[in-house]
């Protein structure tokens, strides 16, 4: 779905949900924000058994309030910074030359950490780069249909949002061969 088809249905859901919810946006925001909850699952949850709220718009509501505290904690920068300090302060060569590399693929390319990964997107997420471990950056690629090597293994349980998962250690190993896949990947998003 194009992003602005995706950005007017939160819209009109963002506009409906003081009819079916009986709470503006705002008002849930200030509702969640008294309580402390640390994963979106747990947000729905709540919403749905304790307000009556529907899945889909319990959802909507735990997406704004997570991203709504992302932005509180300082800014896209300070997830990055955070992700990449202490013992994974290392890998951080690795994500900046990944960074380095999508970028350039187009003016469209949207770079939107979260609070473990950092998503690149296009018209839809392509790629996420995500500190796994202090040794170790773990690249997901959404690639479907290509078939897995021993290098680009399929995600297993990694992470859901991508179909592959490429493990790279060191700096070098943002090499041509995972260039052409994100490559691939950004092309098809």
């Amino acid at each position: 779905m194009p992003k602005s088809s995706l950005d007017a249905a939160a819209q009109t859901m963002i506009d409906n949900l003081p009819e079916k919810t009986g709470n503006s946006l705002e008002q849930w925001l200030k509702i969640l924000a008294k309580q402390k909850f640390e994963k979106h699952g747990e947000i729905v949850k709540w919403l749905k058994s304790e307000h009556a709220v529907t899945h889909g718009f319990a959802n909507l509501i735990a997406h704004m309030h997570r991203d709504a505290v992302a932005d509180d904690s300082g800014g896209p920068d300070d997830l990055v910074e955070v992700q990449y300090q202490g013992p994974k302060e290392g890998l951080r060569p690795i994500y900046d030359e990944i960074i380095k590399v999508v970028s350039r693929f187009g003016n469209d390319v949207e770079i939107a950490p979260k609070r473990a990964y950092v998503s690149l997107r296009r018209n839809k997420q392509f790629a996420l780069v995500q500190p796994s471990t202090k040794t170790r950056v773990d690249v997901g690629i959404n690639l479907q249909g290509q078939p897995p090597t021993a290098r680009l293994e399929k995600s297993g349980s990694f992470n859901a949002m991508v179909s592959h998962r490429v493990r790279v250690t060191k700096k070098g190993e943002v090499d041509p061969e995972l260039k052409r896949w994100l490559k691939k990947a950004y092309e098809s998003a």
